[in-house]
Formats: C-alpha cells, sequence, structure tokens
C-alpha cells in the first residue's frame, strides 16, 4: 500500500505569506525563513538538540546568525516554534468513513513520518533529550503529543457516533494503542515490517478496542 509522505520540515512560502517586520526592525523575508528552518532540521537529524548550534544552523543556511536571533532569540525558542508548525501542519487525520480506514490512514502517516530521514532521527533524539531540559519536555508535551492526541480522539469520537464503537469505550487506552505499537518497532527497536503489517495492526487495534 502507499505510504503518507512525511512532512516537509518547513514555512509557508512566500506565495502564501507575506514578508513580515519585526517590531521595529527589518523586514523578515520568508525564503530565509524557510532556509533557516530547512537546514535546522537537517542539522537536528545529524547531531542531535543537544549539540545543535544556531552558527551552524545559518551556516548550513547561507544566512547570517543575525538572521536567526531576529527571528527566534534562542535554540530553544527556534525548536519550539518549528516543532511545533510541523507537528500542527502534521496532525490532521483523515475521516475515510469508517474505523478501519482511519485507523489504516493514522497508521500509515505514522510509518510514513518514522520511516523519513529526518523524523526518524529527530523524533528519539528529542524524546531522549526531553528527559534532562524540561522546557523541551513541556514543549513536547503541549504541542506534539497534545496535539496530535485531540486529532486521534476525534477519531475515536467519530466512530463512536457512526456506531462503531460503543460511547464508553476507553479513550485513554485506545490512544495509547494507536500510537505505542508501530512507534515501538520502528523508533525503538528498529524491526522491518511486512508489506501487511499495517493491516493486521490496524485488525488487532479494531479488537482491542471493542474487548
Amino acid at each position: 500500500m502507499s505510504k503518507t509522505p512525511a512532512p516537509r520540515p518547513a514555512t509557508p512560502g512566500p506565495s502564501e505569506q507575506p514578508a513580515r517586520r519585526t517590531p521595529g526592525g527589518p523586514v523578515l523575508q520568508d525564503s530565509v525563513t524557510e532556509a533557516i528552518a530547512a537546514a535546522f532540521f537537517e542539522e537536528l537529524a545529524d547531531v542531535g538538540y543537544a549539540r545543535l548550534s544556531l552558527e551552524a544552523v545559518a551556516k548550513r543556511a547561507g544566512a547570517g546568525k543575525a538572521a536567526i536571533y531576529r527571528r527566534w532569540p534562542s535554540k530553544l525558542d527556534m525548536t519550539v516554534a518549528l516543532i511545533r508548525a510541523v507537528a500542527v501542519d502534521a496532525s490532521e487525520i483523515e475521516d475515510t468513513g469508517t474505523l478501519r480506514g482511519d485507523v489504516l490512514a493514522f497508521l500509515a502517516e505514522i510509518d510514513g513520518a518514522l520511516r523519513h530521514r529526518l523524523p526518524s532521527k529527530i523524533i528519539p533524539d528529542l524524546l531522549a533529550e526531553s528527559g534532562r531540559n524540561p522546557e523541551l519536555a513541556q514543549v513536547l508535551m503541549t504541542a506534539v503529543r497534545d496535539t496530535r492526541r485531540s486529532k486521534a480522539t476525534g477519531l475515536l469520537e467519530r466512530a463512536v457516533d457512526r456506531g462503531e464503537l460503543p460511547a464508553d469505550v476507553d479513550r485513554e487506552l485506545a490512544l495509547d494503542f494507536l500510537a505505542g505499537p508501530l512507534y515501538w518497532r520502528l523508533a525503538v527497536v528498529h524491526t522491518a515490517t511486512a508489506p501487511d503489517y499495517l493491516d493486521r495492526l490496524t485488525d488487532k487495534l479494531l479488537a482491542a478496542f471493542a474487548a
């Protein structure tokens, strides 16, 4: 089956968003912002959050360090803004009309993201770093986890409305089941999956939801 491609880690382009001006400062060109954002994700994937430096990001982007500071005052602020933007952009969950279709589409999106070169390196690194950095941990919880769980809750509520799940389905456990097995297999133990793995996993999840 075809996989949903991972979201491109970049900010809206010039055709979508006008150039912005900082208060009392220069116009911020979106093409520069895009280049910096792309460089940030490449650098983050290569060296990890702890070793990431704004100087290296600026060099990779072909921009001056001042261009970064005009947009974000620190490495943490930059990380927060760019991770949040990607998380929100990637959080929409397809409504296929059936619970099975929705779950399969949800798993395919996660599968595509975890196999993508950048997220496959970035996500485990940020999760590990969050154990040492409370501020980063808070960002990951609010910008990534809470956003995605809220959207996934909508998947369950649609199934309840269609009569595919009982109204008293344990939503908290169902959300854990949705994300846990595939993340564990691809991001933690790095085990290959058969072509029919997502279909089989979907069937197991549906059986668990109904139990």
